[in-house]
């Protein structure tokens, strides 16, 4: 890759000199300048197709003069220039290292070979076209964003106006519909019996397996929230739970930070957990995690995924398809089904959208047939009153 340090361009303040040379097949446009330093005459040019376009050159090259920026640059050149500044205040913890790695992978070989100055509107969304025909909305979105950023630092260098990517990231990436109602349900044990089948399967391997899998089914909690409860988070005398760290591995080592909603949330104790914890709560401070492995380090999903051969006592039992993420989705639905009322499930599991916790919902009408019961009873009710009488309407005199 070339060094964007080694294209000349001219300092603020000095007089371009210009010339245009036809070379048969198109036209060489240069510029030089005197360099207020060296006093030397240092020149910048450009193959072009027509005399206009060699003009617009030069106009480039005069703006430079007035902003410092360098207009002609690269987009892979201006990358490597700016280094991590378009990553202030994102989450070194873990956006940084997705985000960079979509900068690497996707967007600077789409982008890397145009310069700067001339990525439009119209080119982001045909790149973004492709990539829909190869990769996940998510990954499309995560790539946007970083392109976003870059793009962002641009434009205070005054390398160009305005950022043609600023709401590119709201497209409706392969018009993908937002949850039906139920559509979560496919993802999660189907029953207690089965749930404490799997439970017992881990525990051959090690209890605290087996505990992670009750944990996070029970409380309908993420594998990385299991791992960041510690005992004090155990409300014996409200029943609940107290969900409000997360630690997982992350750049660097392990990483301790908040929920993904960044807002603590209480989950009720229901009676099947209870013995659970119990046990892994008796003679422990309540500063001190709440389970860990048999080495005594922090259980992640992948953990537990390679020490008990998840994918095939998952199969054995019947649920090919179910994940550690969905023994989350095992306790959404079960409390779901339980007939929680929508808007306190989506507070258990702290969804921002309550379009998302529909998703858990039994995709019956059995809300729509009890409310046709209570129609139906309120409709039957012997009438006990007459009916009022209506009051005469005065008129006005009769002519």
């Amino acid at each position: 890759m070339a060094d964007p340090r080694q294209h000349k361009m001219p300092p603020i303040g000095v007089k371009l000199s210009t010339s245009i040379e036809n070379r048969g097949s198109g036209y060489l446009a240069r510029v030089r300048w005197t360099d207020p330093q060296t006093k030397k005459r240092p020149s910048r040019s450009e193959f072009v197709a027509t005399p206009e376009e060699a003009e617009a050159f030069f106009a480039t090259m005069q703006q430079a003069t007035e902003t410092g920026a360098d207009l002609l640059v690269t987009f892979a050149d201006y990358v490597e220039s700016i280094g991590d500044r378009w990553e202030r205040g994102l989450d070194v913890t873990s956006t940084v290292a997705g985000y960079g790695a979509s900068l690497r992978l996707r967007v600077v070989p789409a982008f890397g070979h145009f310069k700067v100055s001339k990525i439009s509107t119209g080119l982001i969304d045909r790149t973004i076209d492709q990539w829909e025909n190869e990769y996940k909305p998510s990954t499309i979105k995560t790539s946007i964003g970083v392109l976003v950023r870059v793009l962002d630092v641009a434009v205070r260098d005054e390398v160009i106006p305005s950022n043609p990517a600023k709401n590119r990231a709201r497209r409706a990436f392969n018009h993908v519909p937002a949850l039906e109602p139920g559509s979560m349900r496919a993802f999660a044990i189907h029953d207690v019996e089965t749930l404490n089948a799997l439970a017992a399967k881990c525990a051959e391997v090690h209890q605290s397996y087996s505990d992670h899998v009750m944990l996070c089914a029970l409380l309908s909690a993420r594998g990385s929230e299991v791992s960041g409860l510690e005992v004090g988070d155990i409300d014996w005398k409200n029943r609940i739970v107290k969900i409000e760290r997360q630690i997982y591995p992350g750049k660097g080592g392990l990483v301790r930070k908040q929920t993904k909603g960044r807002k603590t949330r209480f989950v009720p104790i229901l009676d099947e957990l209870e013995p659970v914890l119990v046990r892994l709560s008796a003679g422990k401070k309540p500063s001190d995690p709440f389970l860990r492995g048999p080495r005594g380090g922090v259980l992640t999903t992948a953990t537990v995924r390679d020490a008990t051969n998840w994918d095939q006592i998952v199969l054995d039992l019947g649920l090919p398809n179910l994940t550690r993420h969905g023994l989350r989705h095992t306790g959404a639905t079960w409390l779901a089904d339980a007939g929680v009322p929508l808007h306190v499930l989506q507070r258990i599991l702290g969804h921002a959208s309550i379009e998302t916790t529909k998703g858990y919902l039994h995709p019956d009408h059995r809300q729509l047939n009890e409310a046709a019961q209570l129609a139906n009873q309120f409709l039957a009710r012997p009438k006990t009153t007459q009916r009022r009488k209506e009051p005469t309407r005065r008129t006005g005199p009769q002519l």
